[in-house]
């Protein structure tokens, strides 16, 4: 991926994400694979560029836009159905920006319109010389292991109904190291030793930077689920993990290498 920010034209094969609001513009294969819109499709309409992926130049309009009859309104939540990991990915960043030109046309400090900057990915207010940048929100996410066993869990009135770890956002004067131990403790009641980084990963559909971590339970091994967050928390055997790599979360990776032993 190769994210400069620069300020070129779309060609007519370049493709293009258009949003409205949790919905992305789509058409389908007839297997239900999602492919991306080009810009040959949207003459008249303001495109954003954002990055390319090796050869495949990304362009945004933030606008929301009548679609043609070959394109549908998707979930932004289906974005695995894209026909290869690194679109997904590509949908994913976009979504992203889009929240954030969507979210800040006024400043905050003065609330002029903003405008934007023409050599950095930033809007400027020329009226008192506030300066937005894209937010990135820091995340943990965590392999609470206990010998042979691991904690897994399920969201609490969300839409994703799989088997997930631990996870939660860094707070304010806080480490990455600290949010590990305070989010287990607050969401199963266990303490937790050898907290140790594996990797990270973007996740555009939420604005995130998620930190993964893989640490040892300390001690009694009881849960206490906070019900607010949580609606089941599981220990689970390694040979009995329900889970496989889906190739694109860093979530489903790091339960796919307990599983396997790598871990």
């Amino acid at each position: 991926m190769y994210n400069e920010f620069e300020e070129i034209e779309a060609g007519e094969q370049d493709n293009v994400f258009c949003f409205d609001g949790d919905k992305i513009l789509v058409s389908k294969s007839p297997d239900g694979t999602l492919i991306v819109p080009k810009a040959v499709d949207f003459a008249g309409h303001k495109m954003q560029y954002l990055f390319r992926i090796n050869e495949e130049r990304y362009f945004l309009i933030v606008e929301k836009v009548e679609p043609l009859t070959e394109y549908e309104w998707e979930s932004t939540r289906n974005l695995r159905k894209f026909e290869w990991k690194e679109l997904a990915f590509a949908a994913a960043t976009s979504y992203h920006l889009y929240q954030w030109y969507r979210d800040n046309q006024y400043c905050g400090r003065c609330g002029e319109e903003l405008e934007h900057d023409h050599t950095e990915r930033m809007l400027r207010c020329n009226a008192c010389g506030n300066m937005i940048f894209p937010k990135i929100a820091p995340a943990v996410i965590v392999g609470v292991i206990d010998g042979n066993k691991i904690l897994l869990t399920k969201y609490n009135g969300r839409v994703y109904k799989k088997y997930a770890l631990i996870a939660g956002f860094t707070e304010i004067g806080e480490t990455a190291e600290e949010t590990v131990a305070r989010e287990v403790m607050e969401e199963v009641g266990l303490k937790v030793k050898n907290i140790r980084y594996y990797k990270s990963q973007p996740w555009g559909t939420d604005c995130n930077l998620l930190l993964g971590f893989f640490c040892d339970l300390d001690g009694d091994d009881t849960i206490t689920m906070d019900e607010k967050e949580l609606s089941t928390a599981e220990w689970f055997e390694r040979d009995e993990m329900p889970v496989d790599d889906d190739g694109f979360s860093l979530t489903r990776e790091m339960m796919s290498i307990f599983k396997r032993g790598v871990m």
